[in-house]
C-alpha cells in the first residue's frame, strides 16, 4: 500500500488535500506540528470514511532531529510513499527589521529547509520509475521581491526556483510540480487581507479545495509550474512585464499597511 504524505495536514488548504483524496480513497499519511489535531483529524477521517487508510505523526520542520525521528517512524511502520505534498509554510508579514533571530529561523526552516529535507528523505523512500509526485506549494509573493513580506517571498520564490531544477534532474525518474496560488481564504487574518487588498484579492482569491484540485491535477500532467486562476495569469504577466521599481513601489504602499505573526 502506497501513502500520499502531506505536511501541514491540519491546515486549510491541506485539509483540502486531506479531503479531496480521502473522497477518492487514497491512503494518507499525514503530518504537521500538533499530534492531537493529527489523531483527531485522522478519527474523524476514518469515521467518515472506513475503509480509508490513514497514519499520521507530528514533526517539527524545523528541527532536524525530529525530521529524522520522523523518517525512522515511516522506515519502521513499512510505509511506502507515492506522493509528497508540501503544504507546511509560514506566512508571517512585517518589516524585516522587527523579527526576531528566532523567527527569522523559522520561517526559512518551514517554508524552504524542511522541503528540501522531506523530499531528499522522500526520494530515498520511493520507486524512482516516474510515478512519484512531488507536489509544492509555493505562491504568487514569490513571483517578485515584496517588501514587508521579504522572507515569505524570497522563501517561496527559492521554493519554485528549486522544484524547477529537480525537476529537470529527476525526469524520468519522478514527476515534480511548483504551484502559485494566491491568497487563499483560510484563516480569518488570510480573509481579512483578501477584502484589505479590494478587487484584485477578491479575484486572485481560490477556495482550498479549488487549489487542491488544479494541483493534484498538475502534478499528474507533470506540469513544471501551475499558476492557479485566470486572474493570478493576468497579474503574473502584468508583473513580468512591468518595471521592478513600480512593482515595488505598488507593493510597498500596500504592504506597509498590516502587520501579522500568525505563528
Amino acid at each position: 500500500m502506497n501513502y500520499t504524505l502531506i505536511t501541514g495536514a491540519c491546515g486549510g488548504l491541506g485539509g483540502a488535500f486531506v479531503r479531496v483524496l480521502a473522497e477518492r480513497g487514497e491512503p494518507l499519511f499525514l503530518t504537521g506540528r500538533s499530534e492531537e489535531r493529527l489523531k483527531s483529524l485522522s478519527e474523524n477521517l476514518r469515521n467518515e470514511f472506513p475503509k480509508l487508510s490513514v497514519r499520521f505523526r507530528a514533526c517539527d520542520l524545523t528541527s532536524q532531529e525530529d525530521r529524522e525521528a520522523f523518517f525512522k517512524f515511516t522506515d519502521e511502520n513499512e510505509i511506502v510513499l507515492s506522493r509528497l505534498i508540501y503544504v507546511a509554510g509560514v506566512d508571517t508579514q512585517k518589516a524585516f527589521e522587527n523579527y526576531t533571530d528566532e523567527k527569522i529561523v523559522f520561517q526559512t526552516r518551514v517554508n524552504f529547509e524542511g522541503a528540501l529535507s522531506f523530499i531528499h528523505a522522500s526520494l530515498k523512500r520511493c520507486a524512482l520509475d516516474g510515478s512519484f509526485e512531488i507536489l509544492l506549494i509555493g505562491s504568487m509573493s514569490g513571483i517578485c521581491p515584496m517588501p514587508y513580506f521579504a522572507i515569505y517571498s524570497a522563501t517561496k520564490k527559492a521554493l519554485c526556483q528549486f522544484s524547477v531544477a529537480l525537476r529537470s534532474e529527476l525526469k524520468g525518474k519522478a514527476k515534480v510540480t511548483c504551484i502559485l496560488p494566491g491568497g487563499i481564504p483560510t484563516r480569518e487574518d488570510i480573509k481579512r487581507d483578501i477584502e484589505r487588498h479590494g478587487f484584485w484579492g477578491k479575484v486572485s482569491a481560490k477556495s482550498p479545495r479549488a487549489v487542491a484540485l488544479a494541483s493534484l491535477k498538475a502534478v499528474k500532467k507533470n506540469k513544471r509550474c501551475k499558476v492557479v486562476g485566470f486572474w493570478n495569469k493576468v497579474i503574473k504577466l502584468f508583473t513580468d512585464l512591468a518595471p521592478l521599481s513600480l512593482q515595488l513601489h505598488f507593493i510597498k504602499k500596500r504592504w506597509s499597511k498590516t502587520e501579522k505573526d500568525a505563528f
